[in-house]
């Protein structure tokens, strides 16, 4: 989707003109950022902290739809699916860089909008942008963003660490952004029928933000550090609460059970869900896209999180015999399933 209705093409500023027409207005705000855009390569010190790095590429046609992404929400989307990584590990993003592969049919106009969202995240969140690349395309649009990031040795948080009688927790709330993805691919449906019809998407702000334009939780852990809580494992949910789950177990060795009815649902969540015909439930399980954190802490630091407003405890990790499992609503025990996104499954 383009705003701007000018159309410049990308040959007449060539790759170098492109790349210095989009960065000239970038401003340095980590101490950490000796060098950023401008040269063969960027340089970065890190003194006594361990430095992250994580990746994450969107393919146009596979993991955005830009008959209603915003490209200017899209580039921010793009820079805080990868922040929420570095965020996952209980650690501070700092930089990131970006690669772009782009096909003719967008002028410079539409990847400008595409960077105004980029630079809108890097602003949010106080991130440098110090480098990346550019190149032609011939299957649309390609975004690969590399983000960087810091914290003390002592205090990552990895996959592995969880241990039996953890308590299992999660910010925010979940199924939003699938509830989201859900209105817009139907009213995509219903326009592609009726090209005179309009969207119908009032009244559902919170759920479209979540899916176009979801935020990185770089609060949590800030709150975790000043409520002196170590995650003894922590992942970002970004293919489903079931999914991230199982991975957190079974790196830990460990088994789970979780409960249906603390699960947090925001009341739009629920209502649409209930619209569609679909479990609310299911929907956090398996829906995706939410970027909240799951982690999990020590028993003895149940009162240090009980009454935090950003996070909810949703159940407790078990040995690992006693395997995955759901304790419905109803006190039922029943094998927890894991259906979130698959990159490659078959269509």
């Amino acid at each position: 989707m383009l705003e701007n209705k000018e159309r410049t093409e990308l040959s007449a500023l060539g790759e170098f003109g492109l790349i210095e027409h989009l960065t000239k207005n970038i401003e340095i705000k980590n101490s950490s950022t000796l060098k950023g855009v401008g040269d063969d390569a960027a340089v970065l010190e890190y003194k006594e902290m361990a430095t992250l790095v994580s990746t994450d590429m969107l393919v146009e046609g596979v993991h955005f739809d830009l008959s209603y992404m915003p490209l200017r929400h899209l580039g921010y989307k793009a820079v805080t699916v990868n922040l929420s990584d570095i965020c996952a590990m209980n650690a501070m993003p700092k930089q990131i860089t970006v690669s772009l592969a782009i096909s003719s049919r967008f002028p410079v106009e539409a990847i400008e909008e595409l960077y105004e969202g980029i630079i809108g995240a890097c602003n949010n969140y106080q991130v440098d942008l110090v480098g990346g690349d550019t190149t032609s395309s011939l299957s649309g649009l390609i975004i690969s963003i590399t983000a960087i990031g810091e914290a003390k040795k002592e205090n990552i948080a990895y996959r592995n660490g969880a241990k039996e009688k953890d308590l299992i927790c999660v910010s925010g709330d979940l199924g939003g952004a699938y509830m989201g993805l859900q209105l817009l691919e139907r009213e995509k449906s219903v326009f592609k029928e009726n090209p005179n019809l309009q969207p119908d998407l009032e009244g559902n702000d919170y759920i479209l933000e979540r899916q176009l334009k979801p935020e990185a939780r770089i609060d949590i852990p800030i709150i975790l550090e000043k409520l002196g809580v170590k995650p003894t494992s922590m992942i970002d949910i970004s293919d489903g609460l079931a999914s991230e789950l199982f991975h957190i177990c079974n790196q830990s060795g460990v088994g789970c059970e979780l409960y249906e009815d603390k699960i947090p649902l925001d009341p739009m969540t629920y209502d649409r869900a209930r619209d569609f015909g679909l479990d609310p439930t299911v929907c956090a399980l398996s829906g995706g896209e939410d970027y909240e954190l799951l982690f999990t802490v020590p028993l003895s630091d149940h009162e240090k999180i009980s009454n935090n407003p950003d996070i909810t405890i949703i159940g407790h990790t078990t040995h690992k015999d006693s395997g995955l499992n759901l304790i419905t609503k109803n006190g039922v025990s029943t094998p927890l399933k894991a259906q979130g996104w698959n990159s490659f499954a078959k269509k």
